[in-house]
């Protein structure tokens, strides 16, 4: 298994269980390094693919919330869509990081010869 769908498992299961064990107070914070990982990892260069990730960032949550309209579940399903939205964000956030880098950086990431 690569380590793409590990990053992604591990942060789904720690969406799930950010759900149901609310005892431990950093979930976010997990769910936000494993999305920096991830996009770091895997920098994305396709500017439609960065806007697919900060749309997911933003609308999962909107739409996860309709889902509070189901009963017995629906309440579980819309907090495991937010916690997850938080992993994507952090992928977000990292493929801007990076967009930003190589905009900056000269090409070739050498220096100057002055």
């Amino acid at each position: 298994m690569s380590s793409d769908r590990i990053i992604v498992l591990v942060a789904l299961v720690a969406a799930i269980l950010a759900v149901f064990v609310s005892a431990f107070e950093y979930w976010a914070l997990v769910l936000l390094v494993l999305g920096l990982a991830y996009g770091f990892m895997h920098a994305e260069t396709d500017l439609v693919r960065q806007m697919a990730f900060v749309v997911a960032a933003i609308g999962l949550p909107v739409v996860a919330n309709q889902l509070d309209v189901i009963p017995a579940v629906g309440g579980y399903l819309n907090s495991i869509i937010d916690m997850f939205a938080i992993a994507i964000a952090g992928t977000a956030v990292a493929n801007w990081v990076m967009d930003m880098k190589a905009r900056i950086m000269p090409a070739g990431g050498g220096g100057s010869s002055m």
